[in-house]
């Protein structure tokens, strides 16, 4: 069986995709850098989820600074409650996050359990050094926060853990200065941070990482007054219910009625993340909603749904889907001293947030994990990334036939047409044809504009589709149009 973690890594590290940061110094481990084709594609699944959830949704974007004062995580809780539990070995010193250790040790989820209960599971189960079988001195909690203190005076600060907390911040500013009406999303792509004790699988736990944030503000007895939801009602999505061991794929409108959800609000949400990701080229049997029991939830959570993508590695949460009611606007008042109640109706409240929390570098993981293929072709296997166009790293890519006879000239003058007319595109004569289309096929390219003699006459080009590699002749005249009716369809 094949090993699909083991060939993205090889396949990430050949091309450059993504890859160690501070490679040739040996840095420390969760920290990661994109190559030109690796950030092509992050930035276009950023782009794509701009264009379709964040503009169609009619949200307000923002951009939050990173470092943030340390009174904002007193009254977020991350600087008490941003905890892991740690072991670390008695004779090799090595450290290890003691949920994951004991979950894969017995299988049962330990989350939340204080450090005595945990010593006691770890002795009755005899769990040991994982390098050198050894026992572990006593649990102890460890903070994950990186701090980040600014100035000669040392103003005590820390990089963010999440992105959410710029916007909780800017919510009062921008409902009075954006004349704002609930139920409004308020959304951001940022980095985030987070000291993990065991940075592992590449792109899925890393200690520097991008999020893109929606916050959904809104008035909670108005909950289920939700303008499009009649739109999305009868849309089954795949729901994994927290006492149950099956998924079932259920409509919004039963949803609400059984009280699965608290509201249209957030089955209309559960819906715009689904479609989201089958946009992105993911199968609905490799997606579900995945319901977070009580106990393991966050302890500010009314509700929690994670979006999780089925991979080689397992079930992977992309999403976390909290509604996290009035905690935050509450306990920012409470610490800054600020109102940051709202009227409307007549009535003043603290409006409730409903938030959708995406990894924009897992996104791109599991997208390529699905999108990585394989096959053969006469005697030899070709590797393909199948992405849809709208996160294909380039629109286009023109080749020569051959480096020579004006070939090169005439494909440059194409090359600049396409980059004057807003063409993401990329120019290659470097090598055979043959080996060309295969390394573009394998970086996800969708679309080969080859110039040969025939273009020198005719006026025309062949143009090769990745996945096919079927083959047409059109004019360069209609290149533009062609191009842009292709990367657009659905």
């Amino acid at each position: 069986m094949v090993n699909k973690h083991k060939e993205i890594m090889e396949w990430a590290s050949r091309r450059s995709i993504f890859y160690p940061s501070s490679e040739i110094y040996n840095g420390p481990a969760g920290l990661w850098n994109f190559g030109p084709y690796g950030e092509a594609i992050r930035r276009k699944i950023i782009e794509f989820w701009r264009k379709e959830f964040v503009q169609k949704e009619d949200m307000l974007e923002i951009y939050g600074s990173q470092i943030m004062p340390n009174n904002v995580f007193k009254a977020s809780t991350h600087l008490t409650n941003f905890n892991d539990p740690l072991v670390e070995c008695k004779k090799c010193r090595s450290k290890f996050k003691v949920d994951e250790l004991i979950e894969n040790k017995i299988g049962k989820n330990v989350s939340g359990l204080p450090e005595k209960k945990l010593d006691e599971i770890i002795k009755k189960n005899k769990i040991l050094c994982l390098k050198c079988n050894s026992t572990f001195n006593k649990v102890k909690t460890f903070n994950m926060m990186v701090e980040a203190n600014i100035g000669v005076s040392e103003k005590y600060c820390s990089l963010r853990p999440e992105a959410c907390q710029s916007i909780f911040l800017d919510f009062n500013r921008l409902y009075k200065t954006m004349r704002i009406t609930l139920p409004k999303g308020i959304a951001q792509v940022g980095r985030a941070f987070r000291n993990e004790i065991s940075p592992r699988n590449s792109l899925i736990r890393e200690v520097e990482f991008s999020q893109f944030e929606a916050e959904i503000f809104f008035n909670p007895k108005k909950i289920n007054e939700v303008e499009n939801f009649k739109d999305i009602e009868n849309y089954k999505i795949n729901i994994l219910r927290a006492n149950k061991k099956k998924i079932e794929k259920l409509e919004p409108k039963k949803l609400v009625k059984d009280k699965i959800v608290s509201g249209k609000l957030i089955a209309y949400y559960l819906v715009r993340v689904q479609q989201l990701y089958e946009n992105y080229g993911i199968p609905l049997k490799k997606m579900r909603f995945r319901e977070v029991s009580k106990n393991e939830r966050p302890f500010y959570s009314k509700e929690t749904w994670d979006f999780e993508v089925l991979t080689d590695l397992g079930w992977i949460e992309v999403i976390a889907n909290n509604y996290r009611g009035d905690f935050d606007l509450k306990g920012h008042s409470k610490e800054s001293k600020k109102e940051l109640s709202v009227i409307e109706d007549n009535e003043k409240f603290i409006p409730h947030i409903y938030e959708i929390s995406g990894g924009v570098d897992r996104t791109f993981y599991v997208i390529i994990e699905n999108a990585l293929k394989r096959e053969r072709v006469g005697k030899e296997e070709r590797t393909f990334l199948d992405l849809i166009p709208q996160i294909s790293p380039y629109d286009a890519a023109v080749f020569p036939l051959v480096n020579k006879d004006k070939l090169p000239e005439k494909s440059k003058e194409i090359i600049k047409m396409l980059k004057e007319s807003g063409f993401n595109s990329i120019y290659d004569a470097k090598g055979s044809i043959g080996r060309r289309y295969r390394r573009l096929d394998e970086c996800g390219v969708n679309y080969i504009l080859t110039v040969d003699y025939d273009s020198l006459k005719n006026n025309d080009v062949t143009i090769r589709e990745r996945n096919s590699m079927k083959q047409k002749r059109i004019k360069i005249s209609d290149i533009k149009d062609v191009l842009k009716k292709l990367i657009n369809k659905k």
